[in-house]
């Protein structure tokens, strides 16, 4: 079901997670806030070029540090 994701979430606190199985992310929050006009597009951008193409789900092992209800949707 990778292939075909085009899902981002953006957590309370500003950050933009490009999948539910990294944690991996993008700092929406500080672009907003560093007043360059640019900053936000631009981490926008950044954050779907690296958007992986799969996850690391494995049943042995916790895929991410933080919590589902920390993530946002």
């Amino acid at each position: 079901f990778c292939d075909g994701c085009n899902r981002i979430r953006v957590s309370a606190s500003g950050k933009l997670y490009m999948c539910l199985g990294h944690d991996d992310h993008v700092d929406l929050l500080g672009a907003l806030r560093s007043g360059d006009p640019q900053a936000f597009s631009d981490a926008v951008n950044l954050a779907l070029r690296i958007k992986p193409k799969a996850h690391d789900f494995d049943l042995n092992r916790t895929a991410t540090v933080r919590h589902m209800n920390m993530t946002g949707g």
